[in-house]
């Protein structure tokens, strides 16, 4: 029996979590494979969309991928938000807020919501991944759900679009000192 393999990745911002590009229209995507060579059979656990980055587990193993991305397992991720955001509306954020998925309405799960001294968050001290139009906020978001561009969805809704999402832990596993791009393999998750 082939013994399966396992990644820890900080995927940079701009590039698909995937291997292959199924889409016949825009094609000039990034994708993982640029980065490193991976095994014949490797998948992205819980995607993070192209505009979206930090860790990225990564493994040969879809029972493995399958126990991670249940809501048993908390992700929590780092947000930059367009404008200082409220206590009023990071209390919605906590207690859940309504949003589309699929067309249609869903209420989000309570979360745990911190709102982050840039003085004391690295990715704060970095420069702007895009232009900002007014002084901007930063969050800490802890899910054990993850629909499709949540957190994007969840801070639109209370009048606070992310301008940059970065996942920097799922589970006990965190993104450490990864630097965009690296990744190294580890024996179990």
């Amino acid at each position: 029996m082939q013994k399966h393999r396992h990644f820890i990745m900080h995927k940079p911002w701009g590039y698909l979590s995937q291997f292959v590009y199924n889409q016949t229209k825009r094609k000039n995507k990034k994708l993982l494979g640029e980065l490193h060579s991976f095994p014949e059979g490797t998948m992205a656990i819980g995607r993070l969309d192209e505009n979206s980055e930090g860790l990225l587990l990564l493994t040969t193993d879809g029972q493995v991928s399958e126990q991670i991305r249940s809501k048993k397992i908390e992700k929590e991720y780092y947000i930059e938000l367009d404008g200082e955001i409220t206590p009023e509306a990071i209390e919605q954020l906590m207690n859940g807020v309504s949003i589309r998925i699929e067309g249609k309405r869903y209420t989000t799960l309570p979360c745990q919501v911190v709102r982050l001294d840039p003085a004391q968050n690295p990715w704060a001290q970095q420069p702007a991944i895009r232009d900002r139009h007014r002084p901007g906020s930063w969050l800490s978001i802890t899910l054990t759900e993850g629909k499709y561009r949540q957190i994007r969805k969840m801070s639109a809704a209370v009048g606070f679009p992310t301008l940059r999402l970065i996942r920097i832990r799922v589970g006990d596993i965190t993104l450490g000192k990864l630097l965009p791009g690296e990744m190294m393999e580890v024996d179990h998750f």
